[in-house]
């Protein structure tokens, strides 16, 4: 019998459905058990000829994973960003790829937002302390009238500025392949070409793109240093975008004032980690599309892509 290998942690919680679609098709069911992402070691040891199909989250698929699962016909993303897959390679030996677009950009969208309210108020600090029967108030910023620089305008992109439209934020989105005119009128959002310039203008920028050649450390010591001193910067999208020894100075010296991010280049990140222990900088363990909505979507979508790569 023909078996698929389910690899993602989450997917356990809404797996009911999308299993009795992968038996009635009739494939055996491989489920990543450990709780935790799997390593290239552990996915080497699981390669079998048998296996056809996988549904992977953020384990990596590398050239050595993808040469080892020899019988290997389609890949199914469990969410949207794939360069957790060598793509190249699944191309090169006929391995079909596609990822569950349009079910967990709402969930990461509010996190984004979410992530602003607590830049702009420090509400996290403030309760903790209120906790310790501190009655010390930190003051805040408002989020209304500010001006937000959104690099990526896809659909998570797109949500977090209509969001932020409702705010009554000033928005902008930066994204040289952007052309979705009507989106820009109908909800009176900006878009520009010039990258620095909404880097200067930005009181908030948030990072909703993927790692490329072009886009690894995209946020740097120069951009940076081109930042607000009172600027914000969310990055919910993946920790490559941003160099984080240059945030880590940038926080440190006031160059901009707050971070916060869902992502990181090493999840999770080493004890004592310099920047993770900076007060102005705030770190979510990768919740993003970690909501019920998103998981049940993904878990749904990304099962009915696979059935049908296998069945074409």
């Amino acid at each position: 019998m023909a078996k698929v290998l389910v690899t993602p942690k989450s997917f356990q919680k809404y797996k009911q459905k999308p299993f009795e679609m992968l038996q009635e098709a009739g494939y055996e069911i491989i489920e990543n058990t450990t709780g935790k992402t799997l390593s290239v070691e552990q996915l080497l040891e699981l390669a079998t000829d048998d296996i056809i199909g996988i549904i992977v989250g953020v384990d990596p698929l590398s050239t050595e994973v993808l040469e080892a699962f020899k019988g290997l016909k389609a890949i199914s993303k469990y969410g949207v960003g794939m360069d957790n897959i060598h793509l190249g390679k699944a191309k090169e030996m006929g391995i079909s790829v596609r990822n569950a677009i349009g079910t967990n950009n709402i969930s990461v969208a509010e996190l984004a937002i979410g992530l602003m309210f607590e830049c702009g108020r420090r509400l996290s600090s403030t309760i903790n302390e209120v906790k310790q029967f501190s009655w010390e108030r930190t003051i805040g910023t408002e989020l209304t009238n500010k001006n937000l620089s959104v690099f990526g305008g896809g659909q998570i992109g797109k949500e977090v500025a209509k969001r932020a439209r409702g705010l009554e934020m000033n928005v902008t989105i930066y994204d040289p392949y952007f052309n979705d005119q009507e989106f820009l009128d109908t909800y009176e959002v900006t878009r520009t070409v010039e990258f620095l310039d909404a880097v200067r203008q930005a009181d908030i920028l948030t990072l909703h793109l993927p790692v490329t050649e072009d886009t690894k450390h995209l946020i740097n010591e120069n951009i940076l240093n081109q930042m607000k001193p009172s600027a914000i910067l969310i990055n919910t999208a993946r920790g490559e975008l941003v160099d984080e020894k240059a945030l880590y100075e940038a926080l440190s010296n006031g160059s901009i004032a707050v971070a916060a991010q869902d992502v990181y280049s090493q999840e999770p990140p080493s004890k004592g980690d310099s920047l993770v222990q900076l007060p102005n900088f705030i770190l979510t363990p990768h919740i993003g599309a970690y909501t019920n909505e998103a998981i049940e979507r993904m878990a749904v979508v990304s099962t009915r892509n696979l059935l049908e790569m296998l069945e074409a």
